[in-house]
């Protein structure tokens, strides 16, 4: 995904916004910041994003935090297997920056001045 669009655009509805290149990078940062909503890239470079999902939704510490997929996999079937790795949203990619934060705030608990990671 391209991170710096979206944390432009979240940043400019007001959003704090903390990002991770890698898996190693991620599993640190959602514990250290345990975030209102993770953003997760299906195409990690060191592991597969839903793998990443299901490791995070097995962890009784992190399994409430809602995980949205962010992925240009648009194909019949891909919704479906984010859902069954855990995601609990599903946003494709080319991103509409109108729409985007509209998106987000859906999935935050608490609404608008949330920690996406």
């Amino acid at each position: 995904m391209n991170v710096k669009l979206l944390r432009w655009v979240l940043e400019k509805h007001g959003y704090t916004v903390h990002t991770a290149s890698d898996a190693q990078t991620a599993r640190a940062g959602i514990r250290a910041v345990h975030p209102q909503l993770v953003l997760m890239d299906i195409q990690l470079p060191d592991v597969d994003g839903l793998q990443l999902t299901r490791e995070f939704k097995a962890d009784p510490d992190l399994r409430s935090i809602p995980i949205v997929a962010v992925t240009s996999y648009a194909m019949k079937g891909d919704r479906q297997r984010t859902v069954d790795a855990g995601c609990d949203g599903y946003i494709t990619k080319p991103i509409d920056t109108k729409q985007f934060p509209i998106e987000i705030q859906k999935y935050l608990r608490g609404g608008r001045g949330g920690t996406p990671a």
